[in-house]
This record gives structure tokens, sequence and C-alpha cells, in this order.
């Protein structure tokens, strides 16, 4: 008796001190200028999790429902991890809306092995707990990996444990969901003006702002749809909005997972493009543009044509990311007076039209 009157005094001091270190994070926040570490966060409560029902590994995961998608926020040993939907233990769990458990996941059909196989590491118990937001919809999953003790997780028992994270887990993620939505533009589903400047600064800025031997490039495409009032004019606004959302598709589906395409606002479009020079993001911006003038998009049984005109610059970190992308706007104002469908990209000499 006195040994398991033990086991709970050192869980619930481990539990008092990771509690202890998020309020002091969140004490400090504001002396630091905000909090916005969110991996920090949820990498915290995962921790929790981990102490709660003492397995090897704990994560959360999001359910991006625009895309489909799985995505680990935080996982405690790996990398982010991103799935189909409805796939794997934590897809059943979600599918499901019950907590999920196995001891034996090599002989369960819903394991995923090929995670395993990649890193060589040996799933023996897998627990997970579906989560929801305030108004009970499901926005996510956690999930514990490997109980320490060989007995393996008992449904019951470490549920209860969990849940005392997963609830704090659910309103973070709603949290991150309000975030994501503010970052997002309704029509396009790509991200807003707000989502590119908290990119910039936490992901492009950072890239080339490394050290010389790992610093990389990054450039910047925008584009503009050729005589888009024309296209309301002829067919209405809603036939616009529907152009709107057949070139957001060809961006996002031109450029690699590295980079990022926004609204920027009306017809006009941004792209980050990473470790790319100048020359690189001029080719892709070609290559975009001759795909968007043989696209056709179809509203309501009429097709519509459209084309795009490009400005392409190479950012500097010296510089504010409005100053980089002015001049990208610049170049793009430069194609759209000399007679639009083109891409403009500076060189020495001035303001060069990019050949296909």
């Amino acid at each position: 008796m006195g040994n398991i009157q033990t086991d709970k005094t050192e869980l619930f001091d481990k539990t008092l001190d990771i509690m202890q270190e998020l309020y002091e994070k969140m004490s400090t926040a504001e002396e630091d200028g905000g909090w916005n570490d969110h991996f920090g966060l949820f990498h915290l409560f995962a921790d929790l999790g981990r102490t709660l029902v003492e397995a090897d590994r704990c994560s959360f995961w999001k359910w991006d429902k625009i895309n489909h998608k799985l995505i680990t926020n935080a996982a405690v040993g790996t990398d982010q991890i991103v799935i189909d939907e409805g796939t794997g233990l934590v897809g059943r769990a979600i599918r499901e809306k019950r907590p999920v458990v196995t001891n034996d996941p090599y002989n369960c059909p819903d394991f995923n092995v090929s995670v395993d196989k990649s890193t060589g590491y040996v799933t023996k118990s897998i627990l997970v707990i579906p989560c929801f937001n305030c108004k009970g919809e499901m926005i996510g999953a956690y999930q514990a990996i490997n109980k320490l003790t060989d007995e393996g997780f008992v449904l019951e028992r470490d549920v209860r444990r969990l849940s005392v994270a997963a609830v704090v887990c659910g309103i973070t993620l709603e949290a991150d969901s309000f975030l994501s939505d503010s970052q997002t533009d309704k029509l396009t589903k790509l991200r807003n003006r707000m989502g590119l400047h908290s990119d910039y600064n936490s992901k492009y800025l950072k890239m080339m702002k490394l050290p010389e031997d790992q610093k990389h490039e990054v450039s910047v495409i925008m584009c503009d749809i050729d005589h888009f009032k024309r296209v309301n004019d002829t067919y209405g606004h809603n036939a616009g909005d529907a152009v709107l959302e057949h070139v957001a598709s060809i961006l996002k589906s031109s450029v690699r997972d590295s980079d990022t395409v926004y609204r920027w606002g009306g017809e006009e479009f941004i792209i980050f493009l990473a470790k790319a020079e100048l020359d690189q993001a001029a080719f892709v911006a070609e290559r975009i543009r001759q795909k968007i003038q043989a696209s056709t998009c179809t509203f309501e049984g009429t097709d519509i044509k459209i084309t795009m005109s490009f400005g392409v610059a190479q950012m500097s970190p010296d510089i504010p990311v409005e100053e980089n992308i002015k001049i990208a706007d610049t170049r793009l104002y430069i194609a759209k007076e000399t007679g639009r469908n083109q891409v403009i990209k500076e060189t020495i000499k001035g303001y060069e039209k990019v050949e296909s």
C-alpha cells in the first residue's frame, strides 16, 4: 500500500512540475512580447500526457477538415507527421468518437507500420482519445505510445488519467484553430495577409538569417489576374469568385510544400518560395503563367479563359517584408503596363521579361 501511495505522490509531483513550468512561461509571456511558441506549448502538454499515463511518447493530432488531413502539432521524439483523415488508429478514434487502445499494434489492421519501418522505432502499445472543443465538436486526438510497464494500457484507468491532458489539449487546439482561421482567406482557403506576416517572421525571415553556411535565399512572386473587372462585369461576381478559386487551386498545386501561396487582396496573390534565387523564382512564375493561360474555369456551363501577370523579386532580410513585396509589386506593375500575361524580373540592365 505504501508503494502505491508513493507512486501516486511522485506522479502528482511530476504533474505539478509541468504545470508550474507552463504557468511560469505564461506569466512571463508579456515581458517577452507574447508566447507565440505553439509547438512549445503543445510539447509541454505532450509531456504532461506522458507523465500521467507513464508512456514513452505522446502527441497531439489536429484534424484539418479543409485538407482532410491529421497533423501532429507536437510529437515527443519525432518530427511532425501528416496522414490522411480516417487512417490509422488516430483516424479510427476520430471516426468512432471514442477512445481506442491496442497492446498488440502489429496485429491491429488500423496500425500504420510505415513510420516504424522508416525510423526503426518499435511500437508495443497505443492509446488514442478524441479531443473536443467547447461546442462538443471533434477537433483532434491525443495519442500515447508505449506504456512503460509490461501490462500495456488499461482502457478505463488510462483514459481517465489522459483525459486531464486531453481537456487542456482540446481548449488549446480550439485556440490554435481560431488563430488558423483568422489567417485564412474564406473564399480561396489560402493564407491571408495576417498569415503572410506571421509566416514571414516565423519561417522565411529565419531562413535568410541563419549562419552563412546554413541560410537560404527566399524569393517572392506577386501576381494579378488580367482584366478581372471584365470577368465580373461580363459574367457576374459569382463567376469572379469561381475564377479566384480556380486560380488559387492552380497556384497551390504548382509549388512545393516548403512554399506558401497567399491571397493578398482582390485578384492579387503572393507566393513565398523557400530556397529559391531570382532566376529560379522567375522560372516558377513562368511555368505558372503558362498553366493559367492553358487552363479553363468553367462556371455554370460557361468557359472562362484568363491570363495573369507576374512580378518577381529575391527577398532581403535587411528590409521589412512590405518593402520586399513592394519591389515585386513594382515589377508586376510593369508587367501590367507593358502588355500583361508576362513575368517581369530585374537585371543589371533594368527590367527584363522572362521568356519561356
